[in-house]
């Protein structure tokens, strides 16, 4: 791990602006994912502020009905909170869906939305990765790899965001609330967070340098039942094969490329009248298959459907 220095923040202002005017400088929460990548010096930053302490830890109610959750509030406290479990059993099976226990009771809601690819090339320091070095290209390409995006995935990367938790915020229509070095609050649709990779896969949000997420907002619960379905390699702590979120008639789609992937195509389909497996084939049509992903084409549309008859028959699982 390379040197840096660390101060605790006072306040958010002070806080985006000290991250703001120092390129080299990055926020520190949870730490969870930040500290694995420093240790590797896939992260390298020379300074870090802590924005753990801020006053951004809680829930409230908004004027709409929805829930406004703190950035700063830890994976756990959220996923058992009484008006979540009630009110959006979605977000309660996802995060619990991911990482450890322990992992859980440090991780924030801001963080898990920011945590970076789980691709093997990326953590691989002795391999070329477009997404850690910039131009270096994408050994996941040509290597063994069987978690490569379907969607929006391009020839300089095809790394999948793996969260949990912005799956089902996606299904829900949930958006980030964030303060901006300018001192001005901005709202962002989770769905439109983060980019997909293009030719310049380390970028990876429409975040500005320095901008700091405070809080999730989450709209009143659509009408119609919730449900949360992921595969994974084994039985706990790894990231999804393949994940499916469904809010009503709202369905989103998880490790299948560089953001949460809302299925508008399905839900156009399930509006319409079609069975859940023939409206997840409408999604599916688009995807860009190879011999490593196709069985993963396969596995998000048998997924997609059961977790939609899950919601029909009033199953969360």
């Amino acid at each position: 791990m390379k040197p840096f220095t660390y101060e605790r923040a006072s306040d958010a202002l002070s806080a985006v602006k000290a991250v703001a005017e120092n390129p080299g400088a990055k926020f520190l929460a949870g730490g969870t994912n930040l500290l694995d990548l420093m240790k590797l010096e896939i992260e390298r930053p020379i300074h870090l502020v802590d924005v753990g302490r801020l006053p951004f830890a809680g829930i409230e109610e908004t004027a709409e009905g929805g829930l406004r959750i703190g950035g700063a509030m830890t994976n756990s406290k959220l996923a058992t909170h009484p008006k979540v479990r009630e009110r959006y059993p979605v977000l309660t099976r996802a995060i619990l869906s991911g990482a450890s226990g322990q992992l859980r009771n440090k991780a924030t809601t801001a963080g898990n939305l920011l945590q970076r690819t789980r691709c093997d090339y990326f953590y691989d320091t002795t391999k070329p990765c477009n997404k850690r070095q910039p131009g270096s290209g994408c050994s996941a390409l040509g290597g063994p790899h069987h978690y490569g995006a379907i969607f929006g995935a391009s020839e300089a990367c095809i790394a999948t965001h793996t969260s949990d938790m912005a799956v089902a915020l996606t299904a829900l229509d949930a958006s980030v609330e964030t303060l901006t070095p300018q001192g001005q609050g901005r709202t962002i649709k989770v769905r439109d967070l983060h980019r997909l990779p293009g030719d310049t896969p380390h970028v990876e949000t429409d975040l500005a340098a320095g901008e700091l997420i405070t809080a999730v907002v989450v709209p009143p619960p659509p009408e119609g039942a919730q449900s949360y379905r992921k595969v994974r390699d084994r039985a706990s702590y790894a990231h999804g094969l393949a994940m499916v979120a469904v809010a009503g008639g709202q369905v989103a789609l998880g490790a299948v490329a560089a953001k949460p992937w809302r299925a508008e195509a399905m839900e156009a389909a399930l509006a319409g009248g079609a069975s859940p497996a023939d409206a997840v084939q409408a999604e599916l049509d688009g995807a860009q298959k190879n011999e490593r992903t196709a069985f993963r084409v396969t596995l998000i549309g048998r997924l997609a459907a059961a977790a939609v008859e899950d919601a029909r028959d009033g199953r969360t699982a």
